[in-house]
């Protein structure tokens, strides 16, 4: 293969390209003994099968371009003294990046075990992918990682999230040629759009191109060059390539391109920020092409390896059992010449740390990648300033997301110097009910505007772009780097990332346990365009189910609140926005509703998380007939109206109203933290009375919540059953059985002390439901008794 460059070959000194040379085989040669060994990690003696890991598990393929890129950069950060953190999305390179941490010293700062000694490195080697060690990807142990790549297609996204309000960071971005092929990466190419170099960090994409994924040639590996290049032009980049297979050659060609793409990145903020200009610059980036598998055994078993799809994981696949194998593992290795690399103590040479940036600038050590560090909280409005008055329950109305609008907008005044909190929405913005924020701030864009035009601008701190991945990813990035963000989102559409949740999950559970990593503000989702008020969106916007997915995450780190009116949305809020470490989803609705506490019973109540609504029942301090509990702000009102309906015929009938505000408050203790104790909950709902709860989401969530409780057996639950159209907000209720009438008629049916009168009453109810639908279907609006009805 022969090796080109959009630069010619930069004048760098020899002896500095052989150090990075060094540097480069040190990690490689450790990236191959992770793989594979789990003894004689310096092969100070010849190569046995007992020193070979039993099951080999690891990829080697995409490791040498990664270890590969991280020499150069290092030698760019030392020459530069930049501020740079590196994203890699291959995440199957994880021991290039282990081996990298390694060598600059960081891992063994961090892991005293794994030190730079031989110790050190027996423990290093052995600890790879092996029962009691460390995974296969760049995971939370990782030092200096802040994307895993366990699911491919979000280092792009997170790159830009980390740069956003950090003007000295530079993000080097590995994007892989199969994780390119992906749809959240394809759409977060598109984040120069909303990278101002006035005030945001620089993204350095490195495309890095060797061929193959698993078994399959890579797209943007096998098109013409003039079509890739056009591709990522018109995306808006500057390529520059680097291709090739001969080490000597290609690090002198990417040394230049590096150092080319570092100028204009300088250039580019110069402009921007002493000269005034505003434009969209073309930011440069590097197209990497090189052998799957470089350095890699040449021919395996009489097939070729190197540069095809079979260096993608494990190359020689048994040198445990097959001496042939072992011999050429043993070759292989040792062409990377150890001797030269590692001092007899098994430290690395002095030429290999002198590559090494010096303290927190080594990519390991950057307090951005460990964003916890550089975490300071926000400075937070009194929410209780932005309370609705509510003289009565249920005798005002207001939206809930309106309200809420208010107080963010407060919060970015409050914070605009510090440039530490911003809001991610696809699109949506508006349309839930938070454009209150635009009198604080614009929308971030970097493109052409136009007369009409609705606040743009290119500092602006909300991000709105119609894809939830990009959204999601640069909020990742956002808070692992040490910020604060909200991400609101149609409830429906939600379900677009959800793997991307889970790998947000997985990360904060396993950071959680880690004593180095620093808590981060937590993920705060704002779900509304919900599952009930889909008015003129219909079955296609109708999904409450998210709140499931992530109930399934560790019970540590995930919170789920259902607000039922502005004033606890508000309280929630607060709240979300104060915490640390946790995945907060808050669903409330944006359309007018009735509001029920005044901020300071909001308050109470929403620090309690459920509680009885003593002004709404009528059990005084007896016990009741019947719990009705609800969750959600249309259920709520849903269950007031039922309770306002029996209460006028069965005035003797003791009911209790139940509202839950933090969901999590409904399972046993010993599976969630927020969990009611079991006396706790009996006083709430009783050991044997009916309890009919309408709910939010699908109804079995609720089941699965208290399938511990003594009362579990009298539980009834009604929620969304897939049941749904373009109708009148009371008519989806009534689809789904989750409105007044049913609620009536159950309790009817659960009760059977009503007596005979409650027959008569029933027959209405069914009556009732009757006409609703005569009446819908011919005025194409709900009942009047039910769209004027009021809590009284």
């Amino acid at each position: 293969m022969g090796t080109r460059t959009a630069d010619a070959p930069a004048d760098l000194d020899a002896r500095e390209l052989q150090r990075v040379d060094q540097w480069w085989r040190a990690a490689n040669y450790l990236s191959a003994a992770q793989i594979y060994l789990m003894g004689n990690p310096l092969l100070r003696e010849p190569l046995r099968p007992e020193h070979v890991k039993p099951r080999l598990l690891g990829h080697w393929g995409t490791t040498p371009g990664l270890t590969f890129l991280y020499a150069h950069l290092n030698r760019a950060i030392r020459d530069r003294d930049l501020d740079m953190i590196y994203v890699t999305g291959p995440g199957h390179g994880g021991p290039g990046v282990v081996a990298a941490t390694w060598l600059e010293g960081t891992y063994g700062e961090i892991y005293p075990d794994v030190a730079q000694d031989v110790a050190g490195l027996q423990r290093l080697v052995t600890q790879f992918s092996f029962p009691g060690g460390v995974p296969s990807h760049a995971a939370p142990e990782t030092p200096g990682s802040i994307n895993e790549g366990g699911e491919l297609g979000y280092s792009l996204a997170h790159a830009y999230g980390a740069a956003f309000d950090n003007p000295d960071l530079t993000v080097a971005c590995v994007v892989g040629d199969g994780e390119a092929e992906t749809g959240p990466l394809a759409t977060s190419w598109h984040s120069n759009k909303f990278l101002d170099p006035a005030r945001d960090g620089a993204v350095l994409p490195l495309l890095h191109l060797n061929g193959y994924k698993i078994a399959n040639p890579a797209v943007l590996a096998r098109i013409p060059e003039h079509e890739l290049l056009e591709l990522l032009r018109g995306y808006g980049y500057e390529p520059r390539v680097v291709s090739g297979s001969d080490p000597a050659v290609m690090h002198r060609s990417f040394a230049a391109a590096l150092d080319g793409c570092l100028d204009e990145i300088d250039r580019i903020r110069y402009r921007a920020r002493h000269e005034g200009v505003v434009e969209r610059p073309r930011w440069p980036m590097i197209v990497l092409r090189t052998p799957k598998g470089w350095t890699g055994p040449d021919v395996v078993d009489g097939q070729q390896v190197e540069g095809t799809w079979r260096a993608h994981q494990i190359p020689l696949s048994d040198p445990r059992g097959d001496p042939e194998h072992l011999r050429q593992l043993e070759d292989w290795l040792r062409g990377y010449r150890p001797e030269e690399l590692f001092t007899a103590d098994g430290a690395p040479v002095e030429e290999i740390r002198r590559l090494n940036p010096a303290g927190t600038r080594r990519m390991s050590a950057n307090p951005h990648a460990n964003g916890g560090l550089l975490l300071r909280g926000l400075r937070l409005p009194d929410f209780r300033d932005h309370g609705v008055p509510v003289p009565e329950p249920g005798a005002t109305s207001g939206q809930a997301t309106q309200v809420l609008g208010g107080f963010l907008r407060d919060v970015l005044t409050r914070n605009r110097l510090a440039a530490n909190f911003r809001l991610f929405a696809p699109d949506e913005n508006n349309s839930n009910r938070l454009g209150a924020v635009l009198e604080a701030t614009s929308r971030a864009w970097m493109g052409e505007t136009e007369p009409g035009d609705d606040s743009l601008a290119p500092d602006g701190r909300v991000l709105e772009v119609l894809s939830e991945h990009t959204c999601q990813g640069w909020l990742e990035g956002y808070l692992l780097t040490g910020r604060h963000g909200l991400f609101s989102c149609y409830e429906a559409f939600a379900h677009l990332v959800d793997s991307m949740l889970n790998q947000h999950a997985k990360w904060l559970k396993v950071s959680t346990g880690l004593a180095w990593r620093q808590p981060i503000a937590s993920l705060n989702y704002l779900l509304t365009s919900h599952v009930w008020r889909q008015d003129h969106n219909g079955f296609s916007h109708q999904d409450p189910g998210f709140i499931d997915h992530v109930v399934n995450k560790k019970a540590e780190i995930v919170r789920v609140y259902l607000p039922p009116d502005a004033n606890t949305l508000l309280s929630v809020a607060d709240h979300c926005l104060r915490s640390r470490d946790y995945i907060n989803v808050v669903v409330a609705g944006k359309q007018p509703a009735p509001q029920y506490l005044g901020i300071d019973d909001a308050e109470v109540h929403c620090t309690k998380g459920i509680g009885i609504w003593e002004w709404a029942s009528t059990d005084g301090d007896g016990e009741p007939d019947v719990v009705l509990a609800c969750a959600g702000d249309v259920p709520t009102m849903e269950t007031l109206a039922a309770v306002d309906l029996l209460r006028r015929r069965f005035p003797e009938l003791r009911m209790r109203v139940v509202n839950v505000v933090d969901l999590m408050r409904l399972q046993d203790p010993r599976e969630h933290p927020h969990g009611l104790s079991d006396v706790e909950f009996d006083a709430l709902f009783t050991t044997d009375r009916p309890v009919i709860f309408d709910y939010h989401g699908y109804p079995w969530l609720i089941h699965r919540l208290t399938y511990r409780r003594r009362n579990h057996a009298n539980l009834h639950v009604r929620g969304y059953q897939e049941e749904g159209t373009t109708t009148t907000p009371f008519d989806m209720c009534v689809l789904n059985e989750i409105d007044r009438f049913h609620l009536a008629i159950e309790v009817i049916d659960r009760v059977p002390e009503l007596g005979s009168r409650a027959a008569h009453v029933r027959e209405e109810l069914v009556g009732a439901l009757i006409r609703h639908r005569r009446y819908v279907t011919t005025h194409g609006e709900d009942l009047p008794e039910v769209r004027d009805w009021k809590w009284s």
